[in-house]
């Protein structure tokens, strides 16, 4: 079994909710011998966890733990700088009952739309990396790549001058693409991803031999009212998961490719 199987599961042990929730049965176990120190760390864990599913700590962590990206200024794209856009992939639907067939999941939807914005604005040409993720659902006959080009084809009128189906990650994304590039002379790119991946993604790709112009986009940010900011919540656990699973990426990528 290849090594980049492992990482979804080993992932989601060290992630919340998963993590403090088995130190919270750990603190259940040790209670049984040694109640207060049990009972402690059964309360650490679950206050942890509520912290965790602030949405507020999504927002903090993001801007603490990871490196910062402006958004793309519209001069980057005018001045010669960039010689063509690459969308990375984020996940697809692999079943959309409604439309019969599958669709790109939220995170690439809004990167294909931002990718195909830029191309609109410069009439530079589109690249499209994603294959099958390490996570990816049995019932996904797609690549993240085919979904995308019917998708930039069928609804933004656009055709993909390059696409990249066979990659499972980030480091493979930049692997495998940035070859198809550089044959057609594309050395300069404006990369597009979120904004918690882009640390990630620029890297990869600059150690593949190409210069990245960072375009990203779904940023975390506030999206309610303080107090709601601070209120555990479903979406402020899947924002906080996300950062972490960045931080994680890149402290890993010092000594594995992610």
């Amino acid at each position: 079994m290849e090594f980049g199987a492992l990482k979804p599961l080993l992932t989601v042990l060290v992630m919340p909710p998963t993590a403090p929730l088995l130190l919270a049965l750990l603190g259940v176990l040790l209670a049984v011998r040694k109640k207060r120190a049990g009972l402690l760390l059964t309360t650490l864990s679950l206050l942890l966890l509520g912290l965790l599913s602030c949405h507020g700590t999504a927002v903090w962590l993001a801007r603490h733990a990871l490196p910062q990206f402006p958004p793309l200024s519209a001069v980057a794209l005018k001045t010669g700088k960039v010689q063509a856009i690459v969308v990375l992939g984020g996940g697809v639907l692999p079943q959309a009952p409604e439309y019969g067939q599958a669709q790109p999941g939220p995170h690439t939807a809004a990167r294909l739309r931002y990718g195909m914005g830029l191309a609109r604005q410069s009439g530079l040409p589109v690249a499209f990396s994603g294959g099958l993720g390490w996570a990816a659902h049995g019932a996904q006959q797609e690549s993240e790549a085919e979904v995308a080009a019917r998708v930039a084809r069928q609804d933004y009128g656009v055709t993909l001058r390059w696409s990249e189906a066979q990659s499972r990650d980030t480091s493979g994304n930049a692997r495998l693409l940035a070859p198809l590039l550089q044959h057609d002379g594309i050395q300069r790119i404006a990369l597009v991803t979120d904004a918690s991946h882009m640390p990630r993604a620029v890297a990869a790709f600059e150690r593949a031999g190409l210069t990245v112009t960072p375009a990203p986009t779904g940023y975390t940010l506030p999206v309610q009212q303080e107090l709601l900011e601070w209120l555990p919540s479903a979406h402020g656990l899947l924002a906080t998961q996300l950062v972490l699973h960045e931080w994680l990426g890149l402290a890993a990528g010092r000594f594995l490719p992610v």
